[in-house]
């Protein structure tokens, strides 16, 4: 079942059009690995499945239920993210807050996805720890715990390896295929990196302003664009 559904969608800044011409979808289970140069549209086209841009023009559908804020978000760490002052634990239960709705506490239900997805990720003897303490790879897998805590269809990340050295971040894609193979749940990576995007994702969609590709990891590899950047190409 189709989770999102972009129609000819383009989105503007001011009336100046940044991205157009996208037309994708993205299903249960598919993961969606979103390449494209600095300033192509990338973080617009985020902005615009997190609900934060309306399209200027075409549209954005969701379907099977799924509300903006059901979408598990990794955004890119900034240094002060890095040092947040908190416990591992705090930081993953917070992932409930758009669940929880008016309640002025967690629930019991929350309390158990926030231990439920630590022990996914291997990460539960860290409850009690400082965020800011951990090792790069360890605080992503936080991240990741938390974004898990506030879907169980959807996953957008943004940039999730950005900093990490080559041998965590081949752990994080692994963690996140397995992931993904396991609970069937969607995956929409937003990356630099073309070549672990073919590697891993289902799916691609490459932006230049405008939607340049979109279908399976295999027909890519195949195009003159896909062919260019798997060979040498820089996305800078």
């Amino acid at each position: 079942m189709a989770l999102i559904v972009c129609r000819d969608a383009a989105f503007a800044y001011e009336g100046k059009v940044v991205v157009e011409g996208l037309d994708f979808q993205v299903g249960s289970g598919d993961y969606l690995c979103i390449v494209g140069e600095n300033g192509s549209g990338k973080t617009t086209l985020m902005k615009g499945l997190l609900g934060l841009m309306r399209p200027k023009s075409g549209a954005i559908e969701m379907g099977d239920g799924l509300k903006p804020t059901q979408i598990g978000y990794l955004p890119q760490q900034t240094s002060a993210q890095k040092d947040f002052p908190a416990s591992v634990y705090e930081v993953v239960i917070s992932g409930c807050l758009s669940s929880r709705g008016l309640r002025p506490f967690y629930s019991g239900r929350n309390h158990e996805s926030a231990s439920e997805n630590m022990e996914k990720l291997g990460i539960l003897p860290l409850k009690k720890k400082s965020f800011k303490e951990l090792s790069g790879g360890q605080q992503q897998r936080v991240l990741l715990a938390r974004a898990l805590c506030a879907t169980k269809k959807i996953l957008l990340l943004d940039e999730p390896v950005s900093g990490l050295d080559p041998v965590v971040t081949t752990e994080f894609y692994q963690t996140v295929e397995a992931l993904r193979r396991e609970t069937g749940i969607a995956v929409i990576m937003i990356s630099h990196d073309i070549r672990s995007g073919v590697e891993y994702a289902s799916h691609i969609l490459h932006l230049q302003n405008r939607q340049v590709f979109f279908g399976s990891a295999e027909d890519y590899k195949q195009t003159e664009i896909g062919r260019y950047f798997l060979q040498g190409g820089e996305l800078q």
